[in-house]
């Protein structure tokens, strides 16, 4: 998309003018951690959900996925692992096009990428500090990765600093079935940490906590993402997590970028254009 047009939609028309796309930065291949080349994906053969995306994230940034339900932000996410299969482009990860990967090649991938996801899927029989050190598992295989009290103590150790990181080590030992939604949520981070990824991808991983539980997790997802210098692409409906909490926002509509600039520059007020 071109650089320097203005946001403005012509809802009578029902067609969109051009859009106002802040420079996003240009960064050289070796620093890029995420980079999409005309990104499309249809279900059911005619349903087009991507419609050409392109984008780039560069190590160390925080992008903010914003736009309407059905505007394909978390068909996005998952096409960028592989989840969801694209039909055409190419997404590359840390300098790999995961399209081309075959199954094992792609499973060394993703435990490249720690992905958190909006309703935990934490185990909810087993204790906060055995979710976490599952994160392990991207690493390690064996029993001794499945239960905390036979794991091996340096893996212990590891994941019992993730829980306390994010304010849990009192609760190691309580089964996550008797934790609020905000105490589940931190587990899951923790445990997504627990692998040590390169990049974290989020698809709405507060939207269901209510908002002050909510504000507290997203300042500690992204404090504990810039501790750890890493990439974050996360979805979010919530417009004010978006400015506050990414250093760069691009928004969807219909299937395609209409909107990529740094958050600095926007305010609730134009965010809301993009909904308009």
């Amino acid at each position: 998309m071109n650089s320097g047009a203005v946001v403005t939609f012509d809802r009578a028309a029902g067609e969109s003018l051009p859009v106002r796309v802040a420079s996003p930065s240009r960064v050289l291949a070796e620093s890029t951690d995420i980079n999409i080349t005309g990104l499309c994906k249809t279900f059911d053969g005619q349903r087009q959900v991507l419609r050409d995306i392109h984008f780039s994230i560069p190590r160390g940034q925080a992008v903010a996925l914003i736009g309407h339900n059905g505007s394909g932000k978390s068909t996005l996410l998952r096409c960028c692992l592989r989840l969801v299969q694209p039909c055409s482009g190419a997404v590359s990860l840390l300098g790999s096009d995961i399209t081309t990967l075959g199954a094992r090649q792609l499973r060394g991938m993703r435990a490249k990428v720690g992905f958190v996801f909006q309703r935990h899927n934490l185990v909810a029989r087993l204790s906060a500090l055995t979710n976490v050190l599952h994160g392990v598992q991207a690493r390690k295989k064996g029993p001794r990765t499945w239960f905390h009290s036979i794991a091996p103590q340096k893996d212990r150790e590891e994941a019992m600093a993730q829980l306390h990181s994010v304010g849990l080590a009192n609760l190691a030992e309580r089964r996550v079935d008797g934790l609020s939604g905000g105490e589940s949520q931190r587990v899951a981070i923790a445990r997504a940490l627990m692998q040590r990824p390169k990049i974290v991808m989020a698809d709405e991983p507060v939207a269901s906590l209510d908002p002050l539980a909510g504000d507290e997790v997203m300042g500690l997802f992204l404090h504990r993402i810039k501790d750890e210098g890493l990439t974050l692409l996360f979805v979010s409906h919530n417009l004010d997590h978006a400015l506050r909490y990414a250093d760069r926002i691009i928004g969807l509509r219909d299937g395609r970028v209409e909107l990529d600039t740094p958050s600095k520059t926007e305010n609730l007020a134009t965010l809301r254009e993009l909904y308009g």
